[in-house]
Parts: C-alpha cells; sequence; structure tokens
C-alpha cells in the first residue's frame, strides 16, 4: 500500500517538473525568439514617413514612451509643474511651464533688452517643444528666424523637400525664412527619423548643424573630414544624436546659419575665445551698452566635461535607460530626468540605494546653485555700475568693463542654461563660475581705479 502510494506521489511530481521543465523550454523559446525579431512589422517604413505614429505601430513599446513627455514633474533644479492660464487666439495653450524670470527678476537685468527677458520659462518635454516654440511671448517682441526649427521641429523631410533632396540645402533655405513660414513647412516635435534610419533602425545626425559642428570640432583635433554617421560608435551616437540640438549655438551671418562654436573646443571659455575671435555679439545690453552673449542649453558640452563621458557613459544610458520587456531590451523613450528613475537610470552602475544617490545629487546641484548665486548678484552689481559711470559719458574704462560685463556674463549663463545645475560636470561648472566672478570682479576694478 505504502509502495503504490509512494509510486504514485513520484509520478504526480514527475508530471509537475516535467511540466514545469516544458512551461520553461517554452519561455525560453519564445524570448529567443522575440530577441530574433525584435518588432512585428505592421507597416512598411521608409525616409518619407515622418509621423511617429505611423513608427509606433511597429515600434508601440517606443512610440509609448516617447508620448509619455507630455509629463510635467519637476525635481529639485528642473522639469516644470503644470500652471493654469487662460487660452487667447495668439496663444491657444491651457497650461504653461512656470516662469522662471518670476522666480529669479535677476534674470531680467542679466538679459536687459532681450527677448529672455520677456519670456523664459522652464523646460517641459519633447512633446512640447515644438508648441512652446510657437507660442512664447519672444515671438512678439522680436522676429526670429526659420533657424529655430533646426532644434524645435522635425525637420529632416521638411529640410529634404526644401532643397528638393538635399538636406544641406534645405537647411540653408530655411535659416533665411520668418520664423512663421518656417512655421508652416513642419508638423510634428522630434520624430523617429530624426534619430533613426527607417530600414535599419541604426542611429543617425539629420541636424546639420551637428554635422558641421562636430566635423569642425574634430578638424581641431587633427581629423580631417570627420563623417560622424560613417565614422562614430554606436555609443558615440547614443550621445550624438542628443547632442544635435542639446547644445549651444549661434546664427551666423545675415544668412542666419546655425552655426555651432567648436572650432578652439567644447569648453566654455574655449566657446567665449571664439565668440571674441569673431566679435559676434547677440546683442546690446539696454542697460549698459555692453555688447553682450547669449548661452543656450549647452548639456553636451558640459556633459563632455564630466566623468559620465570620461566613463564611457552615454546620454541615452541615463536619460533613456534600457528596460526590459519580455525578451526584448528596449531603450525607454520616456525621455527624463534621471532623478525621475533612479533604478534603472542611476542603479544599474551605481550600487547604491535610492535615496542616497539622489541625495548626491542635491548636493552636488546645491553647491553649484549656491556659487551660481554669486555669481549673479556680483553680474547684477557690475551693470549697476557700468549704468552709474556711463552717466558721466563712456570711457576707457566703461568699455573696458563691458567687456569684463560680456565675458562674466557669457560664463555665469552657460552655467544657468545648462540643465543639469552642475550635475553633468561639478568641477568644471565650478571652474566656469570661478571665472564668471574673476571676470566680474575686473570689470568692477577697472571702474573704481578711474
Amino acid at each position: 500500500m505504502k509502495s503504490s502510494r509512494l509510486i504514485f506521489v513520484t509520478a504526480i511530481a514527475a508530471a509537475i517538473a516535467a511540466a514545469g521543465i516544458t512551461a520553461l523550454l517554452v519561455s525560453i523559446v519564445e524570448r529567443k525568439q522575440e530577441a530574433r525579431d525584435p518588432f512585428f512589422r505592421v507597416v512598411e517604413l521608409n525616409d518619407e514617413i515622418e509621423d511617429p505614429a505611423v513608427w509606433g505601430k511597429n515600434f508601440p513599446a517606443q512610440y509609448d514612451g516617447y508620448m509619455r513627455t507630455v509629463d510635467q514633474e519637476r525635481t529639485r533644479f528642473g522639469g516644470s509643474e503644470a500652471v493654469q492660464r487662460t487660452p487667447t487666439n495668439a496663444d491657444p495653450r491651457s497650461i504653461v511651464a512656470q516662469s522662471r524670470l518670476e522666480d529669479d527678476p535677476r534674470l531680467k537685468t542679466m538679459w536687459s533688452g532681450y527677448a529672455f527677458a520677456v519670456d523664459f520659462r522652464e523646460e517641459r518635454g519633447h512633446a512640447f517643444m515644438l508648441e512652446d516654440q510657437t507660442f512664447t511671448e519672444r515671438q512678439q517682441v522680436v522676429t526670429q528666424p526659420g533657424t529655430c526649427m533646426h532644434c524645435h521641429a522635425s525637420v529632416y523631410l521638411p529640410y529634404k523637400r526644401l532643397g528638393n533632396g538635399n538636406l544641406i540645402a534645405g537647411f540653408e533655405a530655411m535659416n533665411k525664412m520668418p520664423y512663421k513660414e518656417a512655421r508652416t513647412l513642419v508638423s510634428h516635435p522630434v520624430s523617429c527619423i530624426d534619430c533613426h534610419d527607417p530600414l535599419t533602425m541604426k542611429l543617425r545626425v539629420t541636424r546639420p548643424g551637428f554635422l558641421e559642428g562636430i566635423k569642425a570640432y574634430k578638424a581641431s583635433q587633427g581629423v580631417q573630414n570627420y563623417d560622424v554617421n560613417a565614422s562614430a560608435t554606436h555609443q558615440e551616437m547614443r550621445s550624438f544624436v542628443c547632442g544635435q540640438c542639446h547644445v549651444e549655438y549661434y546664427f551666423k551671418g545675415s544668412e542666419k546659419r546655425l552655426t555651432y562654436p567648436w572650432t578652439m573646443g567644447l569648453k566654455a571659455d574655449q566657446i567665449l575665445a571664439y565668440y571674441e575671435d569673431n566679435g559676434f555679439k547677440d546683442w546690446t545690453h539696454a542697460e549698459t551698452g555692453a555688447p553682450v552673449l547669449k548661452a543656450q542649453h549647452p548639456e553636451f558640452e558640459m556633459w563632455n566635461q564630466g566623468i559620465h563621458a570620461r566613463s564611457g557613459v552615454a546620454c541615452a544610458d541615463c536619460h533613456m535607460p534600457y528596460t526590459r520587456q519580455g525578451g526584448l531590451k528596449v531603450s525607454d523613450h520616456h525621455v527624463r530626468s534621471p532623478l525621475l528613475n533612479i533604478n534603472n537610470a542611476c542603479q544599474v552602475c551605481h550600487n547604491w540605494p535610492e535615496e542616497e544617490l539622489r541625495e548626491r545629487v542635491f548636493t552636488i546641484q546645491d553647491r553649484t546653485y549656491q556659487m551660481r548665486n554669486v555669481a549673479m548678484d556680483a553680474l547684477v552689481e557690475l551693470i549697476g555700475d557700468i549704468k552709474l559711470a556711463r552717466s558721466t559719458g563712456d570711457t576707457p574704462a566703461v568699455t573696458a568693463a563691458q567687456a569684463s560685463q560680456r565675458r562674466a556674463q557669457f560664463l555665469l549663463d552657460f552655467i544657468e542654461a545648462e540643465n543639469s545645475m552642475g550635475f553633468h560636470a561639478p568641477q568644471e561648472a565650478m571652474r566656469i563660475l570661478g571665472l564668471s566672478i574673476n571676470h566680474t570682479r575686473q570689470g568692477q576694478r577697472v571702474l573704481t581705479a578711474r
């Protein structure tokens, strides 16, 4: 009796074990099949399809992440909170981000006479990049060129159409257009086609500004005729596709050609030296008469000076980390601050609790922000000193002080405009702010020595 029962139990156990092993093998086969066939082809993609919704039929996981960039979630020094507003005919938005000018009125003094002193808000996700550029109040006080589309819209196809198939020719043509005319030629914010080859999904750079800028930078390092799409590694491309837009730039000449000022290097003072060499200015400061510069979101340049870049960590590793979906490893297209996704963005490499990692970031950012405030207070004082000195006439001392304001202001703005509050390169951020304060001090000294 006991023997029969034992045989029965053994048979049941063997059956359960066999079923478990079978299920495991089936799962392994399914996952391997998923890995061999990373997507189910619903539509045939080509180089004429720019609507991300169409691409999303083949890549629903990536498209779902892309659509979630409408989220408005704030970290200590970044992101945006939803601010309600009453829509108007000129601006139909019912929600905007909070005003940076209201948060820190010193910015109005720094940018006096420039459109940024009228409207400057926290950055929102990629989903809003075209809408917010279209309806910013800056459009109402200055005539902006079509060049702005380069980083605020999906321009790959519009450029090609405008240039009769020639990307660079279309880029040059749109640069010269008034913004409102160029706006009629674009339909989407950044889209799949801007970063991926539609047949192979291989990463690619499509923005002419970066194509020319990285070529010029490599030439300064002795590498001639650098073609980023032919020569860059896959890991490099996971930063270069972001660097197409998250960079410092200026509009060169009457044709308003978008140019990345990298021929002397990527550091802030090297870029300043470039501007000093060619005499470029963005505007004349309304209160001091100084020929000043406006820095623009130089995340790529600052990242290049930091430990993550030196360690081979790409922008996408932190802002678009890989996630596992079944047998697939998918890059998360919900582009956002790593602080909102610490488990996937940080703990893959840093084996510490989330709260500790978060506090490490806050320590870096708090210190950078404190030094930023010191530099900002000093600059505002210098602007007041120059205003007072000009009341008795423009003198060589005033001219020298204006030059110091130009340098101090650009270096400070380089950190102000860069969206990591020093985290991308903490020591470099402190160095730049120290240089800014020193230029301010030199400007004040020349005025007191009159």
